[in-house]
């Protein structure tokens, strides 16, 4: 599995597992700039998801935001440990995945980790 991790401009990571299947997060300058999350709302399996669509919420102690999906294809599989334990997300962003999504055919206008670095340090 690649280690790489692309992002949207607004902080979803996707990390390919292959061609048509991705995982996919929020970043950790999102979690950080969230605060302490308290609810994660997730789609079903087999939903489906789209560019720029909504796929989640996240509620912290400050506001609940909305999470966006960077790609297009089907919801395969939900992280439900985020369910009971939303403070996953923000002791370790990068590996606490929301979704699995399946039958990508759409990626959206990703970044690379350089490039996203540089959109948040503006």
């Amino acid at each position: 599995m690649s280690k790489e991790f692309l992002f949207a401009k607004s902080h979803e990571w996707v990390q390919f597992l292959d061609d048509t299947r991705a995982r996919i997060g929020i970043s950790d300058y999102a979690q950080s700039e969230l605060g302490d999350l308290v609810f994660i709302s997730l789609p079903e399996e087999g939903d489906e998801v789209a560019v720029g669509e909504t796929f989640a919420d996240v509620e912290s102690v400050k506001a609940v935001s909305n999470v966006y999906s960077p790609v297009t294809g089907i919801v395969k599989a939900i992280n439900e440990n985020l369910l009971d334990q939303p403070e996953l997300v923000n002791s370790d962003a990068m590996d606490a995945w929301f979704i699995e999504v399946e039958n990508i055919s759409d990626r959206g206008d990703l970044l690379s980790e350089e490039e996203y670095k540089k959109l948040i340090a503006e």
